[in-house]
C-alpha cells in the first residue's frame, strides 16, 4: 500500500507539471498571435506612418537648413602641483593606484575637481564677462552676448531693461543688473561653457565655450582660463607669499637700523679728530654703544636673511605649474548637423512616435469595447 500511494503522488506530479507546460504554451502562443495583430494593424497604417515620417524629413532639413553655426573654442592645459605631502605617500600611493584606489593626504580647496566648479563659479564668471574686447570699439563681453542673442529685441517692452547698461553706480551694481548678469551666467553655463578631464588620470583640463558667435567664443574662453588660473596661482601661494612680503620687510627694517649703527659710529669718531685723552667718554661710549647695536642687528639680520632665502624657496615650491597646451585660434572649429543625418533622425523620431499614438489609440478603442 505504501508504494502505491507513493506511485499516485509521483503521477499526480506529472500531471500537474504537464498542464503547467501546455498553460505557460498556450500563453506564449497567444502572445504571439496578439504580436502579429498589432504588427498587422500597424502594418495596415504603413501609408500613415510614412506620411508622418517624410514630415519629419522635412522639418529636419528645415531645422538643419536655418540653425545657426555653433563656434567651439577649446583650451586646454596641464594643472601640476608639488605637493610635498603627497610624496610622502610615495610607493604606498602608487600602489595604490594600481589597485583603483585614490590617496590623499591633504584637504586642499583646488584638490580632485574642485578646480572645475571654480569655472563655474559666478567670480570668474562675472569678470570674465565683464571684461573689454576691441570690436570695432571697447565693448564689453556681455554686451557682445546680449547682442548675437538679440536679448535687447525681447527687452523693448520693459524701459529699464532697454537702456539697460553695466556701468557700475558708485562702485556697485544695481538690483536689476545684478539679476541680469546672474541670469546669463547661468545660462552660459548651462549651454555654453563645458569644462571637463578628459582623462581622470591625468592631470590636463580641457575648456571649451560654444556660442552662435565666434569672437565672443574666442574671448569669453581666453578670459575665463586667464582669470581662473591666476586665482588658482594667488591663492595656492597666498600664505606663502605672506610669510616672504613680512620677512622682506623685517630684514630691510634690521639692515636699515644697522646701517644707521656703522654710519653712527663713523660719524663719532669724525666728530671728534683731536679728542682730549681725559675725555675718552666722547669718543669711546658712543662707538662701543653704536658697534654693539650694529654686531647685534647683523647677527638678527643675518637669521632673517637665511630664513628669508628658505620662504623664496618654499614659494617657488608651493607655485603650481600651468602650462597651456592649445588655446583658440581663429577661425574656430564649427558644429552643424549634417541635413541628411538631421532628416534621417528626424523622419525616424516621428514614424516611431505616429506608431505609439496608433498603438495607443487602438487599446483605448479596445478596453473602451470591452
Amino acid at each position: 500500500m505504501p508504494a502505491l500511494g507513493l506511485d499516485l503522488e509521483f503521477k499526480i506530479e506529472i500531471y500537474c507539471s504537464a498542464k503547467t507546460v501546455s498553460l505557460q504554451f498556450k500563453m506564449l502562443k497567444e502572445l504571439i498571435l496578439n504580436l502579429q495583430d498589432w504588427y498587422d494593424y500597424l502594418l495596415s497604417k504603413w501609408r500613415t506612418i510614412i506620411i508622418f515620417g517624410l514630415l519629419g524629413a522635412i522639418m529636419g532639413f528645415l531645422v538643419a537648413n536655418y540653425k545657426k553655426t555653433v563656434y567651439v573654442a577649446t583650451s586646454t592645459f596641464v594643472l601640476e602641483d608639488d605637493n610635498s605631502s603627497a610624496g610622502s605617500l610615495g610607493n604606498i600611493g602608487g600602489l595604490a593606484s594600481i589597485a583603483g584606489i585614490q590617496l590623499s593626504s591633504g584637504g586642499g580647496i583646488f584638490q580632485g575637481d574642485n578646480i572645475i566648479e571654480l569655472y563655474r563659479s559666478r567670480k570668474m564668471m562675472q569678470k570674465a564677462l565683464l571684461s573689454s574686447i576691441d570690436s570695432g570699439g571697447k565693448v564689453l563681453l556681455i554686451d557682445r552676448y546680449i547682442e548675437f542673442n538679440d536679448l535687447k529685441k525681447a527687452w523693448e517692452k520693459d524701459p529699464r531693461l532697454k537702456t539697460l547698461n553695466f556701468k557700475p553706480l558708485n562702485g556697485k551694481f544695481t538690483r536689476l543688473q545684478d539679476s541680469v548678469l546672474g541670469r546669463v551666467i547661468v545660462d552660459i553655463n548651462k549651454y555654453n561653457l563645458i569644462v571637463s578631464k578628459p582623462d581622470k588620470k591625468l592631470s590636463v583640463i580641457k575648456v571649451e565655450v560654444k556660442s552662435n558667435d565666434e569672437t565672443f567664443s574666442s574671448e569669453l574662453n581666453k578670459r575665463i582660463v586667464e582669470n581662473v588660473n591666476e586665482f588658482y596661482v594667488q591663492t595656492k601661494i597666498k600664505k606663502s607669499l605672506q610669510n616672504v612680503q613680512i620677512l622682506q620687510q623685517k630684514t630691510d627694517s634690521v639692515r636699515a637700523i644697522m646701517n644707521g649703527n656703522i654710519y653712527t659710529a663713523a660719524s663719532v669718531a669724525d666728530a671728534t679728530p683731536n679728542l682730549n685723552l681725559t675725555r675718552q667718554v666722547n669718543r669711546v661710549a658712543p662707538m662701543q654703544r653704536a658697534q654693539y647695536s650694529a654686531e647685534t642687528n647683523k647677527a638678527i639680520l643675518s637669521e632673517l636673511v637665511k630664513n628669508l632665502e628658505l620662504s623664496k624657496i618654499s614659494l617657488r615650491k608651493e607655485t603650481p605649474l600651468i602650462q597651456l597646451i592649445d588655446e583658440p585660434v581663429l577661425p574656430l572649429e564649427t558644429e552643424k548637423s549634417g541635413k541628411l543625418k538631421s532628416m534621417i533622425v528626424s523622419a525616424f523620431l516621428l514614424g516611431f512616435l505616429t506608431s505609439v499614438v496608433l498603438v495607443l489609440k487602438r487599446l483605448l478603442k479596445v478596453i473602451l469595447s470591452k
